[in-house]
């Protein structure tokens, strides 16, 4: 089975590690263990929280009015009109919610490049987790607590840029790459991979609310998954808001600032780690293991500042409370 351990590092695609992490380091910098967990997994663990019926997914619904101070926002649905104190959009990337608050904001732009995803068994194989960087590409490759690997690719690509056969596809440009990757490939099934090009705000919002409305996650501020933040961030949003519903401008206040510090660094995370040039890239890896042998740790203090983050404080009265990073 694959390696529990969550120690690993940076590769390059012959195998050769550029910097190493510990995870005892990682539990000591942060006050406990990083954890790697399947989306899904923590949606069902979730929604299994909350009334039966509470929870309806591939339900048609608009925002009719955001409303204000003054009257409710109002939600049109199939089954009639909903009103409501407040609502929630966290419609994605592509959010109909933010267009019809921000109709003004060029939305999002394509960061360049494409991810492919996969969620695999791959029996019998141990690995260290890790991450290898090629050039205009990488892989990652991360045990899960069930057994299963989970396994992401990125690579520069023209926007909308589709292969017949993307298992094929990761086969071509990843085939050749150091263990367990070619292992990984071979374990995954055509059906089991996600493509999905990348998109961000190159332009942050002017507010995550209006009226009575509030954008929360990929909806608010959709970034590069380089800094793994994408789902993080929507969980700080939450966390937050729930301390701020009946005074948005404190939830902007809160997250606008710290989610576009983190667009930015994720931006810049994805041209560093798919530099295309081959001087520049091994530059970039040489750079990178020389200062990983002079600064040990050196992967953990450039995630400090997002690991970092804490809550709001009591006394959680919207308008008295404050959340800052620490």
């Amino acid at each position: 089975m694959p390696s529990s351990s969550s120690d690993g590092g940076l590769r390059a695609p012959g195998g050769r590690w550029l910097s190493r992490t510990s995870a005892e380091a990682a539990a000591q910098r942060f006050g406990g263990p990083l954890v790697l967990l399947h989306r899904a997994t923590l949606v069902n663990s979730l929604a299994a929280r909350l009334p039966p019926g509470t929870v309806r997914t591939a339900a048609a619904a608009t925002l009719a009015d955001p409303g204000d101070a003054d009257r409710p926002a109002r939600v049109r649905t199939p089954d009639g009109e909903l009103v409501a104190d407040l609502v929630v959009a966290a419609d994605g990337i592509h959010s109909a919610v933010r267009a019809r608050l921000f109709p003004e904001h060029p939305g999002p732009v394509f960061s360049g490049f494409t991810t492919w995803r996969v969620v695999v068994p791959v029996p019998g194989v141990a690995f260290a987790s890790h991450e290898t960087w090629g050039r205009g590409c990488l892989w990652g490759t991360h045990p899960l607590k069930d057994g299963r690997v989970y396994a992401y690719a990125a690579a520069v690509a023209p926007a909308g840029e589709r292969a017949p056969d993307e298992r094929a596809e990761l086969l071509r440009r990843f085939g050749d790459w150091h263990d367990p990757i070619p292992a990984v490939i071979a374990a995954t099934r055509p059906e089991d991979v996600l493509r999905h090009d990348v998109h961000h705000l190159a332009t942050p919002l002017p507010a995550f609310h209006r009226g009575r409305v509030a954008l929360l996650g990929d909806a608010a501020h959709p970034m590069p998954p380089t800094l793994g933040q994408g789902g993080n961030q929507a969980i700080e949003d939450a966390v937050v808001l729930a301390h701020h519903t009946d005074a948005l401008a404190a939830y902007t206040a809160a997250r606008l600032p710290r989610t576009t510090a983190i667009t930015r660094q994720a931006v810049r995370a994805a041209r560093f780690s798919m530099a295309t040039g081959r001087a520049r890239t091994a530059a970039r890896d040489t750079a990178i293991a020389a200062l990983s042998r002079a600064v040990p740790g050196l992967l953990l203090r450039g995630f400090a500042s997002i690991a970092d983050w804490r809550p709001p404080r009591p006394p959680y009265a919207s308008g008295r409370t404050t959340a800052g990073n620490r």
